[in-house]
């Protein structure tokens, strides 16, 4: 089974795909994503492969028979595909070079402007999630994108939010972020001559950074040569940052937040960042969302942005020196 069945509650719809309970478990000794596996070419740098048990198909099959009054389903339109970061078993993203980023950025640009030329594709959006905390089954280097065939609803409130700041103020709601958190400082944990990493005034997690670029672009596709090499760079020294906290590679989940695809012109109003969502909040205590965070998406940081962007900083400070040294 896979479709999408409409929440009235929320108004927004659920992804129903029962098929990828059935995907096997690997072998500890074979890899699909390393070279030699007949899965992918025996060399390659960063290379895309399509999922082979996606949750979204642009062949979808016809959901089942199940409407009712207030229950609605529709084919799970979309694309969902895996992005190899190496073909390198254990190698992790800090752990790369900046030109070997840079292709890794080239190649998320390319498949956003593939995808998009599906015009019945909405959203597309990039993520990496990465350790087993949050999930992940494969060790091998990767991360994902999906085409969505509708906004889901966290986006469309992220972007109504950005314009209904900028029909009051005629700013960019993530340009003025920006600008107050540079004007502070205390929450920024590093810079480039294009982007910014800071942990957010309003952090819902103890070392949820940021990434957003300096000048008001919607995609990676606007972005300069020089832009994308300097994410590659930021990128590196990030995730970096990430492992330098408690000397261990730290799970999270990397968000990727660009405008929507065949609608709505939301340039005026729209800006490119990247947000972590990692789910420790010491060494070696999770932070868990439970009740108040799943129930009524009202979170709860038990640390101070300010205070968590000390150790932040710190920690960047470890690994630049680790990296030059």
């Amino acid at each position: 089974m896979a479709e999408l069945r409409w929440n009235p509650l929320i108004k927004d719809w659920v992804m129903i795909a029962s098929h990828r309970q059935n995907r096997p478990q690997m072998p500890k000794d074979w890899c699909p994503f390393c070279p030699g596996s007949g899965k992918v070419p025996d060399h390659f740098t960063v290379y895309e492969y399509d999922n082979d048990f996606p949750a979204l198909s642009q062949n979808p099959p016809v959901p089942d028979d199940v409407e009712t009054r207030i229950y609605k389903t529709k084919p799970a339109y979309g694309k969902c595909e895996v992005i190899l970061y190496s073909p390198e078993h254990t190698v992790t993203l800090p752990e790369l070079p900046v030109d070997h980023i840079r292709e890794l950025v080239d190649l998320w640009t390319e498949r956003f402007v593939e995808i998009s030329k599906d015009e019945k594709i909405k959203y597309v959006f990039i993520f990496e999630n990465r350790g087993d905390v949050v999930g992940v089954t494969m060790p091998h280097p990767h991360g994902q994108i999906y085409g969505y065939s509708v906004i889901p609803k966290k986006l469309q409130l992220e972007m109504e939010s950005c314009k209904e700041h900028f029909d009051e103020t005629h700013n960019c709601l993530i340009c003025d972020m920006l600008e107050d958190e540079m004007n502070c400082g205390d929450r920024i944990i590093m810079e480039n001559e294009d982007f910014v990493t800071f942990l957010p005034f309003f952090s819902e997690y103890p070392y949820g950074m940021y990434i957003a670029v300096k000048r008001h672009v919607q995609n990676l596709s606007q972005l300069t040569d020089s832009e994308k090499t300097n994410l590659a760079k930021i990128l590196k020294e990030t995730t970096g940052t990430f492992d330098s906290l408690f000397d261990y590679k730290f799970p999270y989940m990397m968000c990727m937040y660009q405008n929507p695809v065949n609608g709505e012109d939301v340039s005026d109003y729209y800006h490119f960042h990247i947000a972590f969502y990692p789910p420790m909040r010491s060494a070696d205590k999770i932070k868990y969302n439970a009740s108040s965070e799943t129930g009524a998406w009202a979170h709860c940081n038990t640390t101070a942005p300010e205070a968590m962007a000390v150790e932040l900083r710190a920690a960047h400070e470890k690994f630049l020196k680790k990296m030059n040294g």
